[in-house]
């Protein structure tokens, strides 16, 4: 054990004490590639996905990319006005779970924690994924192994974030700020160039059109292009990771990211435009192409590749932040199991890092590191969450009218307008392509939380002290002691049960009966005031008998004891060599009624 936590130290690092966590906490500088980065690389896909879905209508259709993109800003501005509110009014974090709960009701604020965790995952696949494939596009030769690229990201990832927040923090702030440098450069310099027109555009691109032009493909590229808003809620869920002044620390990183986002978004749907950009996906990104035209094939170039890959990864780096802490308050409501409210010894939610990571794993699997089949899943739960923490915030300041709250609502009412038709024509627009799982995963998860719920009520209900009285009769009892073997633990073993009470009784599982004869002439010398009991098992089954053994005991006793006696080898690797009978019936025996099961472990020297 000593060698496991070794380990465990050297991977994740000294424990740190709770009196630490205020200096965990993040300021603005550490805040923003933590938070932001989610919200910031999303511009790496978005105007992506907006020139395929309009490329169904031929190369006319592209020039709707430039009006698409500035309704899409217009809903982040929105979206940033209400959340701003909901940092204000929400200083405890968890954003729209506890916004939703507390102003519309249980079921509001679950489905508003489904879809948050459902966007949090997606997040994380669909940010490495993107990054990978932006990789791909410089280096050709990783393209077969962008599936397994995409895992060990995610496996790195986890394993920062279990390391700690600041640790994360410091490892992702230069990657991101390259990024930000990187890429506000080529937008600056790529729109220098239009306005002088020192600039020469790719060929224009051949599309066969599928579809005619109308509002169904308009709204489906709008639908696809409102990827660029998810991650912007993150810095409400994780209001209290900010040193204080927190909400006002919170509400500076939410403004950055949403005024880079709108830059660098609308700055790279302009340039595509003009540069005749048509994405290939799983080889060409708008990010590689809009780069080798300002940069050309010189450093900068690939600075920009991955630094991008760099930001996508990080980006997921924001789940890591939001899903332990929505995952906590959800568990601390009884709705997922309370270990997720664990915080763990290097003072991060642990073990809702080590869930994300894994299902993340899966989800890159399944779909074969593809990021294009990865999106139309993405963007239903993020704007079914943003829809209900607005109209949670709209009740919340008509009915209490706060100072200053006509001019709140009237900042958030058209969000919550706005994230509603978005949701809507996101999800009919990508309901064929996908999105139709989230649509069914939201209610799964909802049911889930319910049945959750319901266990801890039932537990609570028959272990309440609440019209209990203290049972007045001393329980009858009996000792059973499996015994495999004679030797010095089992003998420590029968000590420790007389301890217990005077009723003892030893059994051994006979499989050979000359092993078992010679086995009763030696418990003759050592244990002669314990009786030693057969049991037969003519199909060798260890376990069986001594159940039966135990049920048949439980008629006559009130409880039963069963005392199982094991050796603890010094090295983990060693227990291997042992077989792991006392765990078989332990878990065997642990549903009996009753039953009372006891280890006796007896320390071997390493």
């Amino acid at each position: 054990m000593r060698e496991g936590w070794n380990l465990r130290r050297l991977l994740l690092g000294d424990p740190l004490p709770t009196s630490r966590i205020k200096h965990e906490r993040l300021g603005v500088i550490l805040g923003v590639p933590v938070f932001a980065s989610d919200a910031i690389s999303s511009c790496a896909y978005a105007t992506d996905e907006i020139l395929i879905g309009l490329s169904a209508a031929g190369v006319a259709a592209l020039a709707l990319s430039v009006p698409v993109a500035m309704a899409i800003v217009a809903v982040l501005v929105l979206v940033t006005l209400s959340y701003q509110q909901i940092i204000k009014a929400y200083p405890e974090g968890g954003g729209a779970y506890t916004v939703a709960k507390e102003n519309i009701g249980r079921g509001a604020g679950l489905v508003a924690g489904a879809a948050l965790l459902i966007d949090y995952i997606l997040t994380v696949a669909v940010s490495i994924t993107s990054g990978v494939e932006n990789v791909a596009s410089a280096v050709p030769v990783l393209v077969p192994y962008r599936m397994w690229l995409s895992v060990l990201g995610i496996v790195l990832l986890t394993w920062l974030n279990l390391r700690g927040v600041r640790e994360s923090a410091k490892t992702v702030a230069l990657p991101v700020y390259v990024f930000i440098l990187t890429a506000g450069a080529m937008v600056t310099l790529g729109l220098w160039r239009l306005v002088t027109g020192n600039y020469q555009p790719y060929p224009i691109p051949q599309l066969q059109p599928t579809h005619h032009l109308g509002t169904w493909v308009v709204l489906h590229a709008f639908a696809s292009g409102c990827v660029a808003l998810t991650g912007i809620e993150a810095v409400s869920n994780g209001v209290q990771a900010f040193r204080d002044p927190q909400v006002r620390n919170a509400r500076i990183v939410m403004t950055i990211l949403a005024f880079l986002l709108a830059c660098f978004f609308f700055g790279m749907s302009t340039l595509s435009r003009a540069f005749h950009v048509m994405p290939q996906p799983g080889t060409q990104t708008v990010m590689s192409l809009l780069g080798r035209k300002v940069f050309g094939q010189t450093w900068a170039y690939y600075l920009l590749q991955f630094s991008t890959l760099a930001i996508l990864i990080l980006a997921a780096n924001t789940s890591f932040q939001g899903f332990p802490r929505v995952a906590r308050l959800l568990a601390r409501d009884g709705f997922l199991p309370r270990q997720l409210a664990n915080l763990g010894d290097r003072l991060v939610f642990a073990n809702g890092i080590a869930l994300l990571g894994a299902i993340a794993v899966g989800l890159v699997i399944a779909f074969r590191g593809s990021t294009h089949h990865l999106i139309p899943l993405y963007s239903v739960g993020v704007f079914l969450s943003f829809t209900l923490s607005q109209i949670g915030l709209l009740r919340r300041l008509l009915r209490e009218r706060p100072r200053g709250w006509f001019w709140s609502a009237l900042a958030c009412a058209p969000g919550a307008l706005a994230t509603g038709v978005v949701m809507c024509v996101v999800a009919a627009a990508k309901f064929l392509y996908g999105a139709w799982m989230v649509v069914l995963a939201i209610p799964g998860f909802v049911r889930m939380f319910l049945r959750v719920r319901q266990h801890y009520d039932a537990v609570a209900r028959q272990l309440t002290l609440e019209k209990f009285e203290r049972p007045r009769q001393k329980p009858t009892n009996v000792v059973v002691v499996p015994v495999a073997s004679l030797h010095r633990g089992t003998v420590y073993a029968i000590e420790y049960a007389k301890s217990l009470g005077a009723n003892i009784r030893a059994v051994h599982v006979v499989t050979d009966e000359e092993q078992f004869e010679a086995l009763k002439r030696r418990w003759q010398q050592w244990e002669q005031d314990v009786p030693l009991i057969g049991l037969p098992s003519p199909y060798r089954s260890l376990v069986r008998p001594v159940i039966e053994y135990v049920s048949a005991m439980r008629t006559q006793f009130d409880t039963v004891t069963v005392l199982i006696p094991e050796f603890v080898v010094g090295r983990w690797w060693e227990q291997l060599l042992h077989n792991q009978s006392a765990i078989l019936l332990d878990w065997s025996l642990r549903h009996l009624k009753g039953v009372q099961v006891l280890h006796f472990r007896y320390q071997l020297e390493p």
